[in-house]
């Protein structure tokens, strides 16, 4: 939570001491609580409720839509309460986690029994056992299935570099470490970056909470970046950002005495570490989580995308915040969850090593080829649960019957799939991906599953209080239990036949309710006979009702009595099996992650080759030469929206940026032709010219996007490709503003092209759309004119140039690795026709005023519009034989006028407009007359 966002505390005065000790019992031991936690709203456990008082009840009535009343008083004044039932505690507790507050939930910690053993007035024992914030649920009800839940610490390295002069902000070249954990499954990954890095990464980790020290916590640039990325910021003591402690705390957490074993880490890496796991420490009390082995990410390990090139090519989501028609949901075809956010993880992180990629292409490769195996193994995890997150919340104590169901049935889909990989084993063996994940599959020791499935029914109780969760036959004293506490109707039937025969009362009846329990009830009329000796000394008086009377014996306190010890003692046997077996669980904590971690895997693989088959992707070359030849290229999501049955299939366009080495085609793949808009084979940097609507954003991003498909591992909508890995991918198409901090559309053009400029390499891919257009025309021309030289020259990277300056296209006379290309289009009866084909060479014209016809601009204005443009283009060729006409020459400005001057080229006059809508055959001769008198109306008036 935010310093500056929702807080809640019960108020100074109602907390001091004084105020506490003039409290009830009750109301003290809130106060006191409260006291502790001032920054959370507590929930504070009474009975079947959780219920809030003072601030906290009135912030979370307005928040929750619940009523606010009051409880007694406190100080002279009403105590504000409302209240949310322990069985809906999930859905309010999502709204408040929601909205930002933190909660910290304070837990009855023994029998209300046990407690007036003490006394009357004695209270019942209460402690906080959990503080919930963003990044530390663990409840399904609040995760999303198919995203991670990251809690990340952020540190920045002391030093000179650590602001940028007089900005009063991070400086581009900090260094800033990050260590992120989802408690939810154990997944851990930490990494080092440059300050001007940090928008895109928080981006990429898209944490629910972040954690940082005071100086960057009052940073405001450093909280817009993590308001963008959609997490809460929460201030932590310096001290907690303290290598040492991070690196005690991280051995201990994964066991062991060295960490040369796992990586090698820096000091503001262990930092950032300490600070995370001490704020575990903190908001779990004492509960330890599941921590896996840290991932090493940063710069050099995977492919790094800034913050902008990820809201351009709309990775995970679109500009709406939709997972559809994202690129995402176009090649997602996971059956898990957990395989769901393995996907999105390798989306958002592409790799930037070669031999890592061309492992994963194995592994999609292997499963592309073998429909039987892919389809089997699909089918056999779509039966698998979310192992990680089952055994994290069995871990924290906060696990049900569900959660242990959770691990047999993952086990289960683990072992068929273990099957599968090893009956479809080719000669050659699998590739090491899935060799991996072979072995991983089967590192759980048989007892456990054999125990799992031996006492767990088949249909599991979402709580553990509600008991049936042991499968019959499981444990005979069990069964026995069961058994007398399931048959009381009928022992209490029989019981009451036999009193009916013993008083000769047809009307007695043996009844229950939650007050009394058992008794024995009667009509007033018939109570006599049991009044009466011999059985007065057998039914004992209990109630007298207006038109019954009730009785109880000694036989039935002592069979009710059994009946409820039999209850009581089914329940604590069952107890003692989850016990049990969640023991077994957390002693195989570290293979059942490795199992979790293998299907996900495996799911994400499964997922990347059943999309290759259904969509015809071809598997990319991927090494470290700076090729970038794409043949028959597709844009992913396009392709898939597209309706073919009105518009056709979608267009494939080759892009060949600088001469691709002799192997650009993957072994064995058939030769798919030249290509047919290659240009200058030299080449690196592609000036793209065009109209509007002519697919040329489609055709940028479309590159950028089969690249980072590449990189993930993924075959590509392609008829083949070679890239060489890129280190850095930028992509500036469309525009927009931030009005929030004072910068226009040109403005925020301008920083984001300055970041690309400033950072990309010769192992780039840029992609750049309209630089300039935002300004006046000279000075935009020369802003584009000069980026263009600087990615040539200084830069030497690969890029896609989009631009309406038809001027620059000389440049690809210029530099030799400049070539120009353009949208294909046709003439038709003064119609234009996209044929989304690009071709060598320069747009012949812009098509502007085509495309604001077909956008349906109304008639006069497309009329005028073109006057203007025959005007401005004569002006231009006389500009170059000689001195430039004068403006007022020109139609755009003799529109604007004084009332009084005249120009031949202003267009119809009314009366021109009147007189050509007559028809003179349709007129009488008094019509006629009629419209020569309105003509003669008109003239005067303009006049």
């Amino acid at each position: 939570m935010s310093a500056e966002g929702p807080s809640s505390a019960a108020g100074p005065a109602v907390t001091s001491p004084a105020a506490i000790a003039e409290a009830t019992p009750s109301m003290a031991q809130f106060l006191e609580i409260k006291t502790a936690n001032p920054d959370s709203i507590l929930w504070y456990r009474m009975g079947d409720f959780y219920e809030l008082f003072f601030d906290d009840a009135v912030i979370a009535s307005a928040v929750l839509g619940i009523v606010l009343t009051k409880r007694g008083k406190h100080l002279g004044q009403d105590i504000p309460m409302c209240g949310v039932p322990i069985h809906r505690a999930d859905d309010y507790l999502q709204k408040l986690i929601k909205k930002g507050y933190r909660v910290a939930v304070c837990e009855q910690m023994e029998d209300p029994a046990e407690a007036k053993k003490r006394g009357s007035k004695s209270v019942v024992r209460r402690d906080v056992v959990r503080i919930v914030t963003p990044g530390t649920i663990t409840e399904d009800a609040l995760l999303d299935t198919k995203a991670r839940n990251y809690l990340t610490a952020l540190f920045v390295a002391p030093g000179a570099n650590q602001h940028a002069p007089n900005a009063g902000q991070l400086a581009p070249d900090a260094t800033i470490a990050l260590a992120s954990l989802d408690i939810s499954t154990g997944e851990f990954e930490v990494g080092e970056i440059a300050g001007a890095d940090l928008p895109g990464e928080l981006i990429r980790l898209s944490p629910s909470e972040i954690i940082l020290a005071d100086a960057p916590f009052a940073d405001k640039t450093l909280r817009r970046w993590i308001d963008l990325a959609g997490a809460a910021a929460t201030p932590a003591p310096n001290a907690s950002f303290d290598s040492r402690s991070g690196e005690h705390l991280l051995k201990a957490r994964l066991g062991i005495s060295d960490l040369a074993g796992i990586g090698t880490f820096s000091r503001a890496q262990l930092s950032a570490i300490g600070a995370l796991l001490k704020y575990v420490d903190l908001t779990q009390l004492g509960r330890t989580p599941v921590v896996r082995p840290p991932k090493m990410t940063g710069a050099g390990t995977i492919l790094v995308i800034d913050a902008a090139t990820r809201s351009s090519l709309e990775l995970v989501r679109t500009a709406a915040g939709e997972r559809a028609n994202s690129l995402l949901g176009a090649i997602d075809r996971t059956v898990t969850g957990a395989g769901s956010r393995e996907l999105a993880a390798r989306l958002a992180s592409p790799l930037a090593d070669v031999r890592a990629i061309n492992a994963r292409l194995d592994a999609v490769t292997y499963l592309a080829r073998d429909d039987a195996a892919r389809d089997a193994l699909r089918s056999g995890l779509s039966l698998a649960p979310d192992i990680a997150r089952g055994v994290t919340r069995l871990a924290f104590g906060r696990g049900g019957p569900r959660d242990l169901g959770c691990v047999r049935d993952g086990l289960q889909a683990a072992s068929a799939c273990a099957k599968i990989l090893s009956t479809s084993r080719e000669p050659m063996g699998l590739p090491g991906d899935l060799n991996a994940v072979l072995d991983a599959l089967g590192s759980v020791s048989p007892e456990l599953i054999a125990a799992l499935e031996t006492h767990l029914a088949d249909d599991l109780p979402h709580l553990r209080r509600d008991g049936n969760f042991v499968r019959l036959g499981a444990r005979a004293d069990l069964d026995d239990a069961r058994r007398l506490r399931d048959d009381s109707r009928q022992v209490m039937a029989a019981l009451e036949a036999k009193y009916v025969n013993d008083t000769g009362v047809k009307s007695l009846k043996v009844r229950h309710n939650n007050i009394l329990g058992f008794y024995i009830e009667v009509t007033a009329l018939n109570a006599g006979p049991l009044q009466a000796a011999p059985h007065n000394e057998t039914f004992r008086h209990r109630q007298s009702m207006a038109n019954a009377m009730r009785f109880t014996t000694t036989e039935l306190i002592d069979i009710e009595g059994r009946i409820a010890a039999a209850a009581d003692r089914a329940l604590g046997l069952e107890q003692e099996v989850f016990n049990d077996l969640a023991t077994a669980i957390a002693r195989q904590e570290r293979p059942l992650l490795d199992i979790a971690r293998a299907l996900a895997e495996l799911d994400c693989i499964a997922s990347l080759a059943e999309v290759a088959r259904e969509q015809g992707y071809v598997r990319p070359v991927i090494d470290n030469s700076s090729a970038f030849a794409i043949l028959g290229g597709r844009h992913p999501v396009v392709e898939q929206a597209l309706d073919t049955t009105k518009s056709g299939a979608f267009i494939e366009n080759d892009c060949i940026l600088g001469r691709p080495p002799a192997s650009s085609l993957s072994p064995g793949m058939d030769d798919p032709g030249p290509s047919t808009n290659a240009g200058d084979p030299d080449a690196r940097i592609w000036l793209m010219t065009g109209p509007n609507m002519a697919g040329k954003s489609t055709f940028l991003r479309q590159n950028a996007l089969i690249a980072l498909l590449a990189q993930i591992g993924s075959y590509v909508p392609a008829r083949a490709a070679h890239i060489g890995v890129i280190d850095r991918l930028f992509s500036r198409v469309g525009a927009s503003d931030d009005l929030a901090r004072g910068r226009s559309t040109f403005m925020v053009e301008m920083v984001e092209t300055a970041a690309i400029l400033n950072q990309a390499t010769e192992r780039s891919l840029v992609v750049l759309d309209e630089i300039g257009r935002g300004t006046a025309t000279f000075d935009g021309l020369s802003i584009a004119w000069a980026t263009v030289e600087y990615l040539h020259d200084r830069a030497k990277c690969r890029a896609l140039f989009a631009t309406h300056y038809h001027e620059l296209t000389a440049l690809a006379g210029r530099l030799n690795g400049v070539a120009n290309h353009t949208m294909e289009v046709k003439d038709w009866q003064d119609e234009i026709v996209f044929l989304h084909k690009v071709k060598p060479g320069a747009a012949e014209a812009s098509y502007g005023i085509q495309v604001a016809k077909l956008a349906g601009l109304p008639k006069p204005v497309i009329d005028r519009a073109r006057q203007v443009l025959a005007l401005l283009e004569k002006n231009d060729r006389r500009r170059g034989a000689g001195p430039a006409a004068p403006l007022d020459d020109l139609p755009l400005f003799a529109a604007a006028r004084p009332k009084g001057q005249t120009a031949s080229d202003q267009g119809p006059s009314p009366a021109e407009l009147a007189l050509a809508a007559l028809n003179p055959d349709d007129l009488t001769p008094k019509a006629a007359l009629d419209a020569l008198y309105r003509l003669k109306a008109l003239q005067q008036a303009k006049k």
